[in-house]
């Protein structure tokens, strides 16, 4: 039987329930169920119309179902869905199963430029992050949402934070990384530099 995962913020108008089993054969009719036995969970949840309301992400496994078919996606007996409400004000819902994923490819990229002596891989690594900033996205978050996290490898940990702190280190990041791409510098000299900070 499919199961709902409540967030906190809801569980008040669950009985302080943290997951729900629910039936239906679709993310909709499971969400129909959900909601028949939490009524007063329906304007939280859905607008006049019957549709998720935009600050509603709801997941299915791993997977945003905004980007499967909607309220129409299949359910199987094991899924488990996941509310996550987004919220306003100066915190917002930061999954950090991306921002892992992101560290993880700069830092192994990062390794590999310098062992193999490449430094126009670093300069790539430092206009991803600088780019990805720009963008107010991770770097390389886009592996992380289209393999990763579509496969089901890794499932999304999404949590209220502040996303500034992140970017901010990711764009300081990668301007000292740029330092590397000096090809007038001595090579001790310019990886120093990156491994030391200058």
């Amino acid at each position: 039987m499919p199961t709902i995962k409540i967030p906190s913020p809801l569980r008040s108008y669950t009985n302080g329930q943290a997951e729900v089993s629910v039936q239906g054969s679709t993310v909709g009719a499971a969400m129909g169920d959900f909601i028949a036995i939490y009524p007063s969970l329906q304007p939280h949840l859905f607008n006049g119309k019957g549709e998720l309301r935009p600050f509603v992400n709801l997941f299915l496994n791993s997977q945003d179902v905004r980007h499967m078919q909607g309220l129409d996606t299949p359910l199987a007996e094991e899924d488990r869905l996941m509310i996550v409400p987004s919220i306003a004000g100066g915190s917002e819902q930061v999954d950090h199963a991306a921002l892992r994923t992101n560290q993880a490819f700069i830092i192994a990229l990062s390794l590999l430029a310098f062992i193999l002596n490449q430094p126009w891989l670093a300069g790539v690594v430092a206009g991803m992050m600088i780019l990805g900033t720009i963008l107010k996205v991770p770097a390389f978050g886009f592996i992380y949402r289209r393999i990763f996290r579509q496969l089901g490898w890794i499932k999304p940990e999404v949590l209220r934070d502040n996303p500034e702190p992140h970017r901010f280190a990711q764009g300081f990041g990668g301007l000292r990384w740029r330092r590397v791409w000096r090809p007038c510098s001595p090579e001790p000299a310019g990886w120093g530099g990156v491994w030391c900070g200058w």
